[in-house]
């Protein structure tokens, strides 16, 4: 069975993952279908000592090691020895994802991760300024990283399911909604033509709308955090991030609490308020209708920044990208139980595959605000189909580890275009290679928009001229 797998390339020298957690546990096994390498080259560094147990299993390398700013370049030097060989996959937290990136780039090496992150208690240390704690400021830092570092191995910055699939269904979702408009002469090759399209569309806006229906039977304990994906990192961005979102050209008000930069692309606000205590209506294909939270990520602001038209200060167009979530029922009791707290739960847990009854994974974009409506193209991956398509991983994270595969081959196949975003990248390759293991892939219309409300019928406070300015969605 193993041989009917697309060998996509070969990687010499050290491949090393940083963290090994559910999805760096995941995305291994596609590493082997898909890759041809030596597994006496391959290093997992990890803190948690029960990572050995399944490493063993591949017989690779295991260090036993938290990455810290004093001991990354002293751990990884004795790994990636020769320079030009190797490829580095960041699947932490608490790593600086622009440290490391430097790291390779000095040493010409391929990197790709799923998020922008940052040392060890950046998020957390209350004496931080909200500001700083921005998806925005992260991706700042990292764009002037980039405009002053003579650049050159590729590194994919924010390559998994969201940010990473999601910025590519945006592309594949506009040519589909181009064409149905029967305006699409062809596909743009270039960021101008991209906006420009979006632009002539009429899309006023985005939402990432995801719906995650996975359920086990098992009853979560009330002091025990539960979710489908790594907890640390739902909390960091749930409760420790202030909401944010890509402010369009289209809004005539400002949200309740709202900050704007004023520094950067300026394609995006943040809210004085977490993202796991600020809610608005969205929609997605199964359950339809829905609140979800506007939880801050990195798509939201990339996306904004990515179909700018004009002069950042004062541009032509502009679409609104937010992040519209709703996570498993058991991690938003989680997260309600940690909100009256006023701290989040100690105990972790994570589903496993083998346990989770039924359910699926719906992610994708939901276009807004043009002639048809709302257009929502995406994922609605089950964990069922998972347990058949690949070990060690659910539905959600499936959707993160074919993203990486998807980065690692681009990366090898484009390998001096120094550090790019997602929305920079071949989008029709990318899910080309994604395509296998996030099926069903579909496009729905809808005619729903946020105003709608038949608990009263002739309540008519909500009476405006447009239905999806984002102020008047907001659950404040």
């Amino acid at each position: 069975m193993a041989n009917s797998y697309i060998k996509y390339h070969s990687i010499s020298g050290p491949l090393v993952f940083i963290g090994f957690g559910s999805i760096g546990r995941g995305t291994m096994p596609l590493v082997e279908r898909h890759f041809i390498f030596d597994s006496k080259n391959v290093f997992v560094i990890d803190p948690n000592p029960q990572v050995q147990e399944y490493i063993s299993i591949k017989g690779v390398n295991y260090i036993h090691e938290e990455l810290t700013i004093e001991n990354y370049k002293s751990v990884l030097d004795k790994i990636f020895i020769n320079e030009g060989e190797g490829f580095c996959i960041n699947l932490s937290v608490d790593t600086s994802s622009r440290d490391l990136i430097q790291y390779c780039q000095q040493k010409n090496i391929l990197y790709v991760d799923t998020v922008i992150e940052e040392w060890k208690g950046f998020y957390s240390d209350t004496n931080t300024d909200i500001a700083l704690r921005t998806n925005y400021n992260l991706r700042e830092r990292l764009k002037k990283f980039r405009s002053e570092t003579q650049l050159n191995s590729t590194a994919v910055s924010c390559c998994g399911a969201n940010p990473g699939m999601v910025n590519w269904f945006v592309k594949q979702a506009l040519l589909n909604l181009a064409k149905d408009l029967g305006i699409l002469s062809k596909v743009p090759n270039s960021r101008e033509e991209w906006a420009a399209l979006m632009a002539y569309s009429k899309v006023k806006g985005i939402h990432i709308a995801e719906r995650d229906t996975q359920i086990i039977l098992n009853k979560k304990p009330a002091d025990e955090f539960w979710n489908t994906w790594s907890v640390e990192g739902f909390i960091s961005e749930g409760f420790y991030q202030p909401s944010e979102l890509g402010w369009g050209t289209h809004e005539k008000t400002i949200p309740l609490g709202a900050q704007f930069h004023s520094e950067g692309c300026k394609s995006a606000i943040y809210l004085n308020r977490p993202g796991m205590n600020t809610m608005v209506k969205t929609w997605c294909p199964t359950l339809g209708a829905q609140y979800s939270f506007l939880v801050t990520h990195n798509e939201s602001i990339s996306i904004a920044d990515y179909f700018t038209l004009g002069d950042k200060d004062n541009p032509k167009y502009r679409p609104t990208c937010h992040y519209a979530y709703h996570p498993c029922d058991d991690a938003v009791i989680s997260s309600l139980e940690s909100i009256g707290k006023g701290q989040a739960h100690n105990k972790h847990y994570i589903y496993k595959e083998n346990e989770i009854h039924s359910g699926i994974d719906e992610l994708g974009v939901l276009l807004y605000g043009h002639d048809k409506n709302a257009y929502w193209y995406g994922s609605q991956l089950s964990n069922s189909d998972t347990i058949q398509l690949a070990p060690y991983q659910n539905a959600t994270g499936l959707q993160v580890t074919s993203a990486v595969l998807a980065g690692m081959v681009w990366a090898i196949e484009n390998p001096k275009k120094g550090l790019v975003d997602t929305d920079e990248m071949d989008f029709q390759r990318c899910l080309e290679v994604q395509a296998p293991y996030i099926q069903p892939v579909k496009g729905f219309y809808t005619d729903w928009n946020p105003l709608m409300n038949t608990f009263n019928k002739n309540d008519n406070s909500f009476d405006l001229e447009d239905p999806w300015q984002f102020s008047n969605i907001l659950l404040n």
